[in-house]
């Protein structure tokens, strides 16, 4: 009997535990993924800035760095953006991560214009600190579009220009993009030094023959007859000419171009410089410049000289260039026959070449 209520009791349990089982929804199989919001980031920024006040520098740089993290994927705005990597960028400097407090400080004063004057200022100067520990690079890549890699990773979005930060020592910097030819260079980078560094890729040759094409019959043909030329005429001097000629004006405008880039550095420079001399007053700007025995009004009248000769020496390296590429331009439309030597026009055919992204003349022949 014992045993016949004790499985009576169990049967009633089971009974009562299946009747009061929900149905599973729809919903619960496939729940709605929570809204994403700038919450996540904000609620970080407040713990790093607890942590700040209280000198906790590894605990604040833990969250801010999620903050910084959180930003692509939540909604933010840009002064909220910029101020967690200007922050993130000071904490990292209390740390002594100098290449990641340079990256960080330089990100936000790319958007400078959503900081208030005070940061800045602070963030500016956090990075003139930083850099004194880390070897700057100005990069020009050719196409813009080209992917960088440094050390084997890449740095991001595609530009024509970079301002990058190394750990002191050898790097290798590489370039690659659709239908070039891969370009890389090394780059022995020593502490507070600002290398400059250009890197072109040249198109790939694309062969007209398709794989598995059947092999054209080979005829046989009589060898061209070879023109007689004139003894005694050097027939390599126009073509040195024009090597030196395009090796002189690629040269020319590489530096040329460096060097405003270079001014154009050194303007954001002095701009965010002298706003934070004169804290937003017009007039003890102006008076700065005839104060040059202040300290502070002294490093802006460096910065505006620099930034002036940058400007102006690149300005006429790029004029001597484009002179210099003409002249060896029209060199290739020039006909030396009465020197005894080949007719350019047996020698070079130009025909003009239009495409989505270019236009310009193609020059075929021997040089």
């Amino acid at each position: 009997m014992r045993f016949v209520a004790q499985s009576l009791w169990i049967c009633l349990m089971l009974g009562v535990a299946i009747g009061t089982t929900h149905p599973v929804r729809a919903e619960d199989r496939n729940p709605v993924p929570a809204r994403s919001d700038g919450s996540s980031v904000k609620d970080q920024l407040r713990r790093a800035r607890r942590a700040w006040a209280s000198g906790k520098w590894t605990e604040a740089h833990a969250a801010y760095k999620a903050a910084f993290e959180a930003i692509d994927s939540t909604s933010v705005t840009e002064k909220e953006s910029a101020e967690v990597a200007g922050e993130l960028g000071l904490c990292e400097l209390k740390l002594r991560k100098f290449r990641d407090a340079a990256e960080h400080l330089a990100w936000s004063l790319e958007r400078r214009k959503a900081l208030s004057p005070d940061q800045q200022k602070g963030f500016a100067d956090g990075l003139a600190k930083a850099v004194q520990f880390v070897p700057t690079l100005y990069l020009s890549v050719d196409p813009p579009d080209a992917e960088v890699l440094i050390d084997g990773k890449p740095i991001g979005r595609p530009r024509r220009t970079y301002t990058l930060f190394f750990e002191p020592g050898k790097h290798m910097v590489r370039a690659r993009a659709p239908g070039r030819e891969e370009g890389s260079q090394t780059l022995d980078a020593q502490a507070a030094t600002e290398p400059t560094m250009t890197i072109q890729l040249p198109r790939t040759v694309v062969s007209s023959a398709k794989e598995g094409a059947p092999a054209a019959p080979i005829t046989a043909s009589a060898p061209p007859a070879l023109r007689p030329q004139a003894p005694g005429q050097p027939a390599s001097w126009p073509t040195t000419l024009r090597i030196a000629g395009i090796a002189v004006t690629t040269a020319t405008l590489s530096a040329g171009t460096l060097l405003m880039i270079r001014a154009t550095s050194l303007d954001g420079d002095l701009s965010e410089r002298r706003d934070g001399l004169s804290g937003g007053a017009a007039a003890s700007g102006s008076r700065c410049w005839q104060a040059a025995d202040r300290p502070a009004c002294a490093d802006l009248l460096r910065l505006r000289d620099e930034r002036n000769l940058s400007a102006g020496v690149g300005t006429a390296m790029l004029i001597a260039g484009g002179v210099i590429g003409a002249a060896t331009a029209a060199s290739f439309f020039t006909d030396f026959s009465f020197l005894g030597l080949t007719p350019a026009e047996d020698r070079i055919h130009a025909s003009p070449v239009a495409t989505e992204r270019e236009i310009g003349v193609k020059v075929e022949g021997l040089w």
